[in-house]
């Protein structure tokens, strides 16, 4: 099955979870909550993509804005979503979450009539299923007749093309109304027809999946060992149990007498902090393995793992691991219990599983808060025409660029608020400013707390911190500007923003280029990994060689550089090009004033038109990307990082 284009493909619940912020009380006490991706097949679909499989999707999702969620971060997540179908007349499906202890986690599902569950039989495609290794079936797409259709469709497709089944029990006795709405965290109720149906499925499975509870529904006992052999009456699968934190146990042949008679491979110890992602984790870790024909060692060495990883943190697919990030829990371990608080996993975690990738970065700045108020009080104008010239800029913008060009601006909320609404949603590299104009040491525009401050941005927003700073400035001058930088880089962690670094040191003190490499080795030592760095170019490809060992050395995944202008002349910025665009660190430029200066000195005047100033900042604009644009494209990039 090797020439096959897919590695699997997962069939079930895809949801919108919602989970509660706060920790440690009931869901009525949750004041806020974070919105993941959600659902069994969903979190599968997600972990196996993370952890190098090729993965796919079967579900539907609501016409409306959870859909579109879903479907977007799947796309983000490298998952196919050709099978993802758009439901017109059904809501995405919610789960409301919360984790109020280290052994209680309520959660409320709004499924009714959900769209995943809208999926039929004439949804499937046989050909689709054949061009996969292996289906994963999730239970609860089997306690409606509907759905149920569909997987049984799955199934005989799968067993026509040789595609290997997989079911991952996921019983939820809420999902099949055997217990209140409000109990929905309570993972077992015995059913004698819920039994009934899983057992008309695991005939046909190669692989079969579940907890301890999970097998006692499928094998009817409540005793473990007892419900695995019944089980093994009905069929020749490998049967894993999962069994939390003693890890799990594989019977791929004959049933022994006792559990620990199996094949059991013990996972690491960690505290969990939330039980609700393990399985998914696990599942995806042990596919990861499975798919690859490894050990059954291997398999479950990879799902402990995995799922560990999961539990440790606070949501479900958000959590689960890179395949890099997995490798080196597994190599090098941790050394802490509590995983959330191993900063060197956390930022592995962080890096490797990014959603958006920019391979270039061609933005207008125009962020600029001090210069256009001088501006505006040299000619008589107020704060309502700094931001109608901004909302020229950004017009000027979104006419210049064209498919070839990776746009992108940085733009500030205090003037240029509905310039950046305009941007954003448009997939553009979005930076906007946190730092005070002017300020010396540093000090947040909105305010010390600058985590409240990110809380209120859009996701893909990425804030950018100007910071006056010499690596042989005074000593408490540089602690007071490290303890700033090192509150926002805490901020960008705690809220999953991006953070770009911009570094500009004062004038005529040493060579610019290696006062600036010791800078970032400054802040590299104190912990601080932004993603983004904004520098002056560095004056000579040996230069940029220097920057590239740097980031290298602290932070091999660091997204890049982007030049900055400073408004110098547009010859000197082509010739700063030239040096760059060999270099894999720079990704391109965030320039500003060399674009609009004269429109916006002019049109504060009076002297030109609304038209005429945002033609003179577009043709500005693409001049600059059509110089950037033939530069990279002919100059080879000499190495990567």
């Amino acid at each position: 099955m090797e020439d096959r284009k897919l590695d699997v493909i997962c069939f079930g619940r895809s949801s919108v979870d919602l989970y509660g912020d706060q920790v440690g009380g009931p869901l009525e006490d949750m004041q806020s909550f974070s919105k993941y991706i959600g659902g069994c097949a969903t979190n599968i679909a997600v972990g196996t993509s993370r952890l190098g499989l090729r993965s796919s999707l079967i579900t539907r999702v609501g016409d409306e804005q959870m859909g579109r969620f879903i479907r977007q971060t799947l796309i983000e997540e490298g998952v196919d979503v050709s099978h993802v179908s758009t439901d017109s007349e059904r809501l995405t499906a919610l789960v409301i979450l919360g984790i109020r202890d280290l052994e209680t986690f309520p959660h409320i599902f709004y499924r009714e009539n959900c769209a995943d569950m809208g999926i039929r039989a004439e949804h499937i495609s046989r050909d689709y299923i054949a061009s996969s290794k292996a289906v994963v079936l999730t239970g609860t797409h089997f306690s409606k007749p509907g759905v149920e259709e569909a997987g049984r469709a799955i199934i005989a497709y799968a067993k026509e093309a040789g595609t290997k089944v997989v079911l991952d029990i996921d019983y939820r006795p809420v999902l099949w109304g055997l217990t209140s709405h409000g109990d929905g965290e309570n993972r077992f109720v015995e059913s004698t027809a819920a039994t009934k149906h899983v057992q008309s499925i695991i005939v046909d499975c190669d692989l079969i999946v579940g907890t301890e509870e999970e097998i006692h529904v499928a094998g009817g006992s409540i005793n473990t060992i007892e419900a695995v052999k019944a089980i093994r009456a009905l069929s020749d699968g490998t049967i894993v149990v999962k069994r939390g934190p003693m890890g799990c146990v594989v019977f791929p042949d004959d049933i022994p007498d006792t559990l620990d008679d199996g094949i059991w491979v013990k996972g690491k110890e960690i505290e969990v902090y939330n039980t609700l992602g393990a399985g998914d984790g696990f599942m995806s870790g042990f596919l990861r393995g499975w798919i690859r024909d490894e050990t059954w060692q291997t398999c479950c060495t990879y799902g402990n793992a995995s799922g560990a990883i999961v539990v440790s943190r606070h949501a479900c697919s958000p959590e689960i691991p890179s395949w890099e990030e997995l490798q080196d829990f597994l190599e090098h371990g941790s050394p802490t219990k509590r995983l959330r608080e191993d900063q060197r996993l956390n930022h592995l975690h962080r890096v490797t599983n990014r959603s958006h990738h920019w391979p270039e970065v061609c933005a207008i700045a125009f962020d600029h808060r001090s210069q256009f108020e001088e501006l505006a009080k040299k000619t008589g104008k107020d704060a309502e025409d700094i931001s109608k010239f901004k909302k020229i800029i950004a017009a000027a913008a979104m006419q210049s660029v064209g498919d070839d060009d990776s746009p992108g601006v940085l733009i500030d909320d205090k003037y240029g608020f509905h310039a950046l609404a305009q941007i954003t949603g448009k997939d553009w590299w979005t930076a906007r400013p946190v730092e005070l104009p002017g300020s010396f040491p540093l000090a947040f525009e909105g305010g010390d707390n600058i985590s409240t401050t990110l809380r209120d941005w859009p996701r893909t927003h990425i804030a950018k911190c100007l910071v006056q700073y010499h690596p042989d400035d005074d000593a408490n001058i540089k602690r007071k500007q490290m303890e700033k930088i090192s509150r926002l880089y805490d901020a960008c962690l705690a809220t999953g923003h991006d953070m770009l670094l911009e570094v500009i040191p004062p004038e005529g003190n040493g060579d610019m280029d290696d006062v600036i490499i010791r800078a970032m080795v400054d802040f590299y030592n104190n912990g601080i990994k932004p993603d983004w760095w904004k520098l002056q170019a560095a004056k000579s490809p040996q230069g940029w060689d220097n920057l590239e060992r740097i980031i290298t050395q602290h932070d091999p995944h660091c997204r890049g550089v982007v030049m900055l202008g400073l408004n110098a002349p547009m010859d000197q910025l082509i010739a700063d090009f030239a040096n760059g665009a060999g270099s894999p660190v720079c990704k391109g430029f965030a320039v500003g004033r060399t674009l609009f200066q004269d429109a916006a000195e002019a049109w504060f005047a009076g002297q030109i038109s609304d038209d005429e100033a945002r033609q003179q900042i577009s043709q500005n604009y693409q001049s600059l990307l059509k110089s950037w644009r033939s530069l990279r494209h002919t100059t080879p990039i000499q190495r990567a990082i």
